[in-house]
């Protein structure tokens, strides 16, 4: 697939989970908020109940007293007046007396039509005043006294109860205190009642405020909070300047919002994240199998090339031993079988190589361990290389320091890692190789260091060194053959051993390959 392209697919697909993303969260924000204002106007509607019904509730009690009063009193009507309404009330908590009278008065004139013009002989005029009169004094400067008197004239005692005891109502109710005038049971019971209805079943708290003054009708833990706090006018009062509110607080009213989404909101979420995780998922993947691809792609050609060049030696080999003067010279023959063996010798070590690999990838291949001196493990993988370095006309030094050798290994296996690494060192030094091989003992593990002076590494290097097919880009230079394979196989098989294997490396400057293995006793 073109990179482009490529690139292109993966910016639309997360153009497009991103705006899935944004989708259901705008629904979810919009949701939480249609709820919020649901639960605002349930509320304020609870609330504009309760004040309503606690008014009316006090106001159907005064009617009552009053016309209870009225109906007791045996009075005459007034002829006097059409309505002549008076109430004296006494108020123990302060004192005082409370003197209200209300009066419909009427006047008949009979006028002269002459006045007019109009044609008639006379012209009745009536006129009505009305009279109100409210008095408070000190129950101490008044003696004896009623504590109702009643003058009615011709209408019904109901009528007149209801047409007086609304403006008696406003003169008394406001000079009660408002801890006498509702209950703190009263309210709650009136508030639960109604949110009940609404399904809003959580706790609150509540009080009545004066002036923006607490009374003494409130919730022990009601506490005024600006913005969360609902509040509805009560008991209002033209008279009044007490300015009464009641105020209620939800302290779990957000967790309570939240409640009634609460299932689509982990629905989707649970949902996103699996399609978020699938689709980084199969991102990493695609991007994996792209570097596998492009990895293989560099592997078949670099096994073409490592390939071809043996197989170009052995048919030049073999051409040479058919000339008839190279036959009949055996130095030359046996020269040339050599190089044959030789050749054949290293494309079948690739083999084995890539075969390793594929068994380890597999879990296939069968490693049996055995304790083995470690020591012993290195002189022999140092014989397999000695030639080596000889012909290079390098060197290898040898300190075996460590006082415990005996590891849990496979000896077999284990040599071909301590070979692997060794080659390495040969491979990656351009001028004569020089090799440390160290060994100590740390805690309860040996260590085995293996120094080069080679060509090193860089940092991003050192990183992917043991990654399979992996090897450092030199340009166009391809001075060390190889297919990326043998530190990786050096990798598994140490961690089979239950070992690390790290490297420190520097460019131009050489490397140090360190292998850590448990002791055992």
């Amino acid at each position: 697939m073109n990179k482009r392209v490529f690139l292109a697919l993966v910016v639309l697909m997360s153009l497009s989970l991103i705006g899935i993303i944004l989708v259901q969260a705008y629904y979810i924000n919009n949701s939480l908020r249609n709820t919020e204002e649901q639960f605002n106007f349930n509320v304020k509607k609870a609330l504009s109940y309760v004040s309503k019904t606690i008014e009316d509730q006090e106001y159907n009690k005064h009617l009552f007293w009053v016309t209870k009063s009225i109906q007791e009193s045996g009075t005459k009507a007034d002829t006097t007046a059409i309505l002549n309404f008076y109430v004296e009330q006494k108020n123990r908590d302060n004192n005082e007396t409370l003197i209200y009278r209300n009066g419909i008065l009427e006047e008949n004139f009979k006028l002269s039509s002459a006045l007019f013009d109009i044609g008639l002989d006379s012209i009745n005029v009536k006129r009505i005043l009305s009279e109100k009169e409210t008095k408070v004094v000190d129950n101490n400067l008044v003696e004896g006294g009623t504590s109702l008197t009643a003058l009615l004239s011709e209408i019904s005692t109901k009528e007149y109860a209801e047409v007086f005891s609304k403006n008696s109502y406003e003169e008394f109710a406001y000079r009660r205190p408002i801890h006498k005038r509702v209950t703190v049971d009263e309210i709650n019971r009136l508030l639960s009642l109604k949110l009940l209805e609404d399904d809003i079943d959580i706790d609150y708290e509540f009080a009545i405020y004066s002036n923006e003054l607490a009374t003494k009708v409130k919730t022990e833990d009601f506490e005024k909070n600006e913005g969360a706090t609902f509040s509805v006018p009560i008991f209002v009062n033209k008279n009044d300047k007490n300015n009464y509110r009641l105020l209620v607080n939800f302290p779990d009213r957000k967790e309570f919002i939240l409640s009634s989404i609460m299932t689509m909101l982990i629905l989707s979420i649970v949902f996103t994240s699996v399609i978020i995780l699938a689709y980084s998922s199969a991102l990493y993947q695609l991007i994996k199998q792209r570097q596998i691809s492009q990895i293989k792609t560099d592997f078949i050609n670099n096994m073409t090339h490592e390939f071809k060049t043996p197989i170009a030696t052995i048919n030049l080999a073999l051409d040479s031993i058919k000339n008839p003067k190279i036959l009949e010279d055996k130095d030359k023959v046996l020269r040339y079988l050599g190089m044959i063996r030789e050749e054949n010798k290293r494309m079948h070590a690739q083999v084995e190589n890539v075969l390793r690999i594929s068994k380890l990838e597999k879990n296939e291949l069968n490693i049996s361990k055995e304790r083995v001196d470690l020591h012993e493990l290195v002189e022999e993988a140092i014989m397999h290389v000695e030639l080596i370095i000889e012909d290079r006309g390098g060197e290898i030094t040898v300190n075996l320091n460590a006082d415990k050798t005996s590891v849990l290994a496979n000896d077999s296996h284990f040599t071909n890692v301590l070979v692997n690494i060794l080659d390495n060192a040969i491979k990656y030094s351009p001028q004569a190789p020089k090799i440390i091989v160290t060994t100590e003992v740390v805690g309860n593990n040996i260590l085995v260091h293996v120094k080069d002076h080679g060509s090193g590494m860089s940092k991003s290097a050192q990183k992917r060194v043991f990654e399979k097919f992996y090897r450092e880009h030199t340009g166009d230079i391809h001075n060390v053959k190889g297919h990326g394979l043998g530190l990786a196989y050096v990798k598994r098989i140490i961690e089979d051993h239950q070992g690390h294997i790290s490297v420190e490396s520097e460019k131009d400057k050489g490397s140090t390959f360190t292998i850590k293995l448990p002791l055992i006793s």
